[in-house]
């Protein structure tokens, strides 16, 4: 069922469900979460169940504020603290060393957690409101609300598609980042970009006060986090990157024949048939990262075969579209 998210008993309901072990689903400013309460390890495991997800594979634990941190994370290092101040709330989430006893189940047994503090209001709302359960909620467990490795949800349309009308969502509109939140791991001494998001490398270097790092250039593995696996965020229809020329050339040799094939390009394309469906990329790369999720959707409402998609300029604005183009391809 759907629930008005701007709705004060809509809110309620949805933290008295989670408050007895339920599964809720939630906007935030990147995409839907499908969230239980974060202290219940039994609640956590309907998550891992419901996505089809791996229990080992951990969950982004969400809180209404910096301070709230501190109840599931043991420590919280200098550079975690800048950065905190620098977006949260916000798209980023910190994996922290985890207090014992708090989020094993979502955390996926490991000695770190990730946790985020999300900006959209309908969440923040969700969140005080469970504060106020007895015994209090003080962190939502929040995976992506779509079954284990496909396309993320922005709409709550898109959720109660992927799971059916039994799950209870809260709807908060379209998502207005639409890609997931960039990871920072602050367990290994030095801040190290785990996924990129719409907050680009250069911004969070800046706010962490020194070098960024990526996960290839340190010799102690990372910590498992989510969103990290080569094959992620997939549509049923095979999808594809090309350079513009190269994507225009292959249509052009498939001629008038062309079907069952959909294309997301910044250069406008020639579409040799009819029967192929083409939408145009913004520009912009945040207007891009809004739109993915939702056109991978629709492309495969259409059900067509394969999603030829240009590939988007290799710059750090693009390092969040990027990454999940790149993982929905693998």
């Amino acid at each position: 069922m759907i629930l008005d998210g701007q709705s004060p008993a809509a809110i309620a309901e949805a933290a008295r469900r989670l408050a007895v072990g339920e599964l809720v689903a939630f906007p935030t400013e990147t995409v839907y979460g499908l969230g239980a309460d974060a202290g219940n390890d039994a609640a956590v495991a309907a998550i891992f169940q419901a996505k089809g997800r791996p229990a080992d594979h951990p969950l982004i634990v969400h809180v209404a504020s910096a301070d709230d941190a501190s109840r599931f994370a043991r420590h919280i290092p200098p550079v975690a603290e800048r950065l905190m101040q620098a977006f949260w709330p916000g798209p980023l989430t910190l994996i922290l060393p985890r207090r014992e006893g708090m989020g094993e189940a979502a955390s996926g047994g490991q000695g770190s957690i990730g946790l985020r503090c999300p900006s959209h209001p309908v969440t923040q709302s969700l969140l005080q409101a469970c504060h106020s359960n007895q015994p209090p909620v003080w962190g939502l467990a929040g995976p992506s609300a779509n079954r284990f490795g496909r396309v993320s949800p922005t709409t709550a349309q898109h959720v109660q598609d992927e799971f059916g009308p039994e799950l209870a969502v809260l709807d908060g509109g379209a998502c207005p980042v639409g890609i997931e939140s960039a990871i920072v791991d602050c367990t290994r001494g030095v801040p190290v970009l785990l996924r990129p998001g719409v907050l680009t490398g250069p911004q969070i270097a800046r706010a962490c006060g020194e070098r960024l790092w990526l996960p290839d250039e340190l010799a102690q593995a990372a910590p498992r986090a989510s969103g990290t696996l080569a094959s992620h965020y997939a549509p049923q229809a095979r999808l594809r990157l090309m350079d513009a020329r190269a994507l225009q050339d292959a249509l052009d040799v498939l001629g008038p024949q062309a079907s069952g094939i959909a294309v997301w390009s910044l250069a406008p394309v020639r579409p040799p048939s009819p029967r192929v469906s083409v939408r145009a990329m913004p520009a912009q790369p945040e207007a891009a990262a809004r739109e993915l999720f939702a056109v991978l959707r629709a492309f495969d409402a259409q059900g067509v075969r394969l999603i030829w998609v240009e590939q988007p300029p290799d710059t750090p604005e693009w390092a969040g579209v990027n990454d999940r183009l790149r993982r929905a391809a693998t």
